[in-house]
């Protein structure tokens, strides 16, 4: 790691799971500031179950996770608010909120106890509201969004929230493939322009090869991590899916149909 790199989460020997249910195990991966990372894997593998164990919503089973050089469990649920934001697939129970206020709730960590917005919190409300091109529809309800808008709402209420780690769960599930890569392109800028470190869980592996600085490729065994083109010299691709169904093309990173 450079001088000018700094490390934001790290993971050790890290096993993932419900008591006393393995799901994956043997993880390692470390991230650092401004990098953008996907999470794949087959269905099952437990893309979901890492992602919610690095935002401390179920313990680890074994293993470390440390977010900004401390242990993930040292952190109060206050402080830890401030390290990370994620955004989940499920659908926010508040969806009678304009979008602008929705935003605003990102803004929860540094409010005072009534929740007023002083001129830093409008700013950050207002700042993700333009990154993600939101600034038409800041006083629409928010059910009355379609779901590439409203995907663009939740993640922007994640950078209202200015922490160093954004997590996202399937963040282009039911997009179409314009919508899909627009999202991954705002979080592709939000990470270099902003120096966010993301990591993300998709289906989209096309897209992450081609948009991303670092792929955890979850297999159930190696749990192979690195740099997409580290990761494709390596064959890891290749191994992921059983070959008579799917092919990987190293030439041009893509998956075909073995026809």
């Amino acid at each position: 790691m450079s001088s000018t790199e700094k490390h934001i989460v790290l993971a050790e020997n890290l096993t993932v799971g419900y008591t006393p249910k393995v799901v994956s195990e043997k993880i390692d991966f470390q991230l650092n500031q401004g990098d953008l990372c996907a999470i794949v894997g087959v269905n099952g593998v437990g893309k979901s179950t890492l992602l919610r164990t690095l935002a401390g919503l179920q313990p680890k089973l074994s293993g470390s996770i440390q977010i900004n050089d401390s242990n993930l469990e040292s952190y109060a649920s206050s402080k830890l608010a401030k390290e990370l934001s994620v955004v989940l697939t499920e659908q926010p129970a508040s969806k009678n909120l304009t979008v602008q206020e929705l935003i605003a709730l990102g803004r929860q960590p540094y409010t005072n106890w009534i929740g007023t917005l002083n001129e830093e919190d409008k700013k950050q409300v207002q700042e993700s509201l333009t990154s993600f091109l939101l600034e038409d529809l800041q006083y629409s309800r928010c059910h009355e969004l379609s779901d590439g808008q409203l995907q663009r709402v939740l993640i922007a209420r994640a950078m209202a929230q200015n922490t160093p780690l954004i997590l996202l769960d399937e963040p282009t599930t039911h997009l179409d493939l314009y919508h899909k890569v627009q999202i991954l392109k705002l979080l592709q800028e939000l990470a270099h322009r902003k120096q966010k470190t993301i990591m993300f869980t998709t289906h989209e592996i096309d897209l992450a090869i081609q948009l991303c600085d670092k792929i955890l490729i979850l297999d159930g065994a190696e749990n192979p991590f690195g740099a997409p083109c580290e990761l494709i010299e390596q064959k890891h691709f290749e191994r992921l899916f059983p070959a008579e169904m799917v092919l990987f093309d190293a030439k041009t990173g893509s998956f075909k149909v073995n026809k």
